[in-house]
This record gives C-alpha cells, structure tokens and sequence, in this order.
C-alpha cells in the first residue's frame, strides 16, 4: 500500500480548491474530508484574507490574560532595580512603602517580571564530581585499612586553632598517631604521614571522608596526598558524603580523644601535643577495648611488613594500556595534540585502555579517573583553529 505524500496543509489548499469549484456543497466536503463545517469555513476565510500564508498553523496562545501584570507596575519595578540592582523580596517591600494603595504583585512574579527582562544573573551550576560509593573493604587483618581524619578544630588557651590529624588502623582500632597542627594543609598532613610509614610501614588502603586534603573536586576526587598514596602503593577509600558512620569506628575513638584531651584544652599547641601523646600511650597499651574482648589494641596491632620507599615508584599498568606521561603543566600529549589530565598527576605516567572506538578509560595507578573522548579533543581543536584563524 502507498503512502500517502499529502501534508496537512497540501490538504488544506485541495479543500479551498473543491470549495472555491462549487462541484461540492459544504456538507460533501466535510464528509469526504473527514473535518467539520465550521473548519471548512475557518480555512476559506482565512484564504480569503491572507491566501495560502493563512492556512497555516497558528499558536493557540492567548493575546493577553486577566491575570497578568500590568505594564505600568512592571516599568515600575524595572525602574527601581535599574536604580538599585536589588532582588525581588527588597524592591517588594520597597514599592510597597512607597505606595500602599497599588496592589503589589507577589515575590514569586516580581522573580519572574525581573526574569523575563534579563535581570537576574544566571548562576553558574556546580559540577558535582562522582564517588564510587559505600567502603566495602573489610578490615580482617592489621594494615589492611588505616582511617584518617581531622577531628574538629578548637582553640587552645591561647586563642590560636589546633587541628588534630589523627589514624588509626581499623582492625585493631591501634591509635597511629595524633598530631597537633596549624591547619588542614596537605604539606603538614604529609610530614605527618612520612613519619607514620616510616614508623608502621604501609597498609593497603587508607579510609578518609571527602574533605581537605584527603579529597578534592579534581578527576577522580583525588588530592595531592591520596595521590602521592597512590603512588606509594596505597588505595584511598572515601566513605560516602555526610555518612561518617561508614568510618564509625574511627569516629568513635574521636569521641574519646575530645572528652580526654580537648576539655579542657591545653596551654598552647606544644602543650597540647603532650597531652596528645600521653592519650595515645594509655589507648594503645593500658586502655581495655570493648570490641577486643577488654584488651587494649597494643595486643592486636603489628607493624606492616611492607616498607615504606624513599624514592617513588614508578606506576606500572597492563600491557595493552598506552602510557602517557603527564608533564608539570597538568596535560599530557595525545597524536600531537595537548590533553589537559591534572596537576596531581604531574611527573607521573597515566594509562590508557581503549574501551570502545576513540574512547579510553583513564588511570592513575589502579584508580579510575575518568574516561577520554578522541572525537571531543578533534572538535575543541577545530574550534581553536577557526578561533585563531578568524583572530588573525
């Protein structure tokens, strides 16, 4: 069977054309057409006025609404923001001071007369980066999983903040270290962490929340220390955004650390580091632990055998990864062209695996950090060719 090649309005103008033949009443074309009467008589009138440009769709929109806004209050708003470049709720009850008498809009329509006349500057939309998930690592044997914190900040006598960096290892619930500083900054976190490996060796994982410096808005929510971790052979592990029960052992040895250490605080930070080692001792060793049938965490704990390197190691990948080296500018190169990857694989190489054609699931070490688009970059630099081309 044929399809039928006619368009609405080619049917349209067939109706105007037998109309305007008189071999049909109004009645037989209706019938035969499949339409009304009075649709009939709308599409010849229309004709008639405006010839085939009329017997085209129009918008069932209405001209005006009783509901709406008159233009006098809309220029009255429009002329105090232009003056005062506030937003809905101030010039509301502004005009309203100022003329009682007018029935003033409500805030909801003065957002949207301010709105509709490109007053209201758009905000850019966050990137939400991604997270892997919920922990399922199961911390069965020592080193296995470390956590790593920042219990929350408090001034010591003198005025100035104390930061407590504190570890544990999850399976013993062995108290690493506790260490007073300044700030969060990952240099000081990483002394920190070099005397702990040096001292403890290296576990496995390391079990953080998603804050400064364990984790940042970068490709793979990596920092500069997880992925210095990385490089060291240690995994980061991120507990879900707002759930600290997923790290709750640690969070409960921070309930401890503030009722011993922190009321009240000490001196100065120096003093405070004392106190920080004398709670340390008594929970390792003297403390008994209801979770380790009363015994303190000293009987449980031993040093991990894997020793902590003083020179990096190099990332090793499968075979048929392509590796990239990714220089101190952030960007690696790709087939000529410079790919920007980021600053925290910088003097590191990066692994490439083809999961499909032109598209490449990216890696630093064993973490997946995103994935690479061939088609995207030939695209972004077409458009960088044609913009230098059209600036010269």
């Amino acid at each position: 069977m044929p399809w039928n090649p006619e368009s609405p309005m080619d049917q349209k103008k067939q109706v105007v054309a037998d109309y305007y033949r008189n071999v049909l009443t109004v009645e037989e074309l209706a019938e035969r057409y499949g339409v009304s009467r009075k649709t009939i008589y709308k599409w010849v009138d229309r004709f008639t006025q405006d010839g085939h440009r009329g017997l085209e769709e129009r918008s069932s929109r209405p001209h005006g609404s009783p509901h709406q806004t008159p233009a006098a209050i809309v220029e009255k708003i429009l002329q105090v923001q232009r003056r005062h470049r506030w937003g809905a709720k101030k010039l509301r009850r502004i005009l309203m001071d100022r003329d009682p008498r007018v029935a003033w809009p409500s805030v909801a329509t003065f957002t949207t007369i301010l709105d509709r006349n490109g007053c209201v500057v758009k905000r850019r939309r966050r990137r939400k980066p991604g997270h892997p998930g919920k922990p399922s690592t199961s911390p069965d044997a020592p080193n296995l999983v470390w956590s790593a914190d920042f219990k929350g900040q408090f001034k010591t006598r003198d005025g100035r903040y104390c930061y407590p960096l504190t570890v544990t290892d999850n399976y013993s619930r062995y108290l690493l270290g506790c260490q007073a500083l300044r700030s969060t900054a990952c240099a000081s976190a990483k002394r920190v962490f070099v005397r702990l490996f040096r001292e403890f060796g290296l576990p496995d994982r390391i079990r953080t929340d998603n804050g400064v410096p364990f984790a940042t808005v970068s490709l793979g929510r990596m920092s500069s220390l997880s992925g210095w971790w990385i490089r060291l052979g240690v995994m980061p592990e991120l507990i879900e955004p707002g759930k600290p029960q997923q790290n709750g052992r640690h969070e409960r040895m921070h309930r401890t650390l503030k009722d011993a250490t922190a009321r009240p605080p000490a001196g100065n930070l120096r003093a405070q580091q004392r106190v920080f080692n004398n709670f340390r001792e008594e929970f390792n060793k003297v403390r008994p632990h209801e979770a380790l049938d009363l015994r303190p965490p000293s009987a449980f704990y031993t040093p991990s055998p894997r020793p902590f390197p003083e020179k990096l190691p190099e990332l090793e990948y499968p075979a048929h990864f392509e590796k990239r080296y990714v220089s101190y500018n952030g960007g690696m190169r790709w087939k000529s062209n410079w790919v920007c990857v980021s600053r925290i694989c910088q003097g590191a190489h990066i692994g490439l695996e083809e999961v499909d054609n032109e598209v490449w699931d990216v890696y630093f070490g064993p973490l997946r950090i995103g994935r690479f688009y061939e088609q995207l970059m030939r695209i972004q630099d077409d458009a960088g060719r044609l913009f230098r081309h059209q600036k010269l």
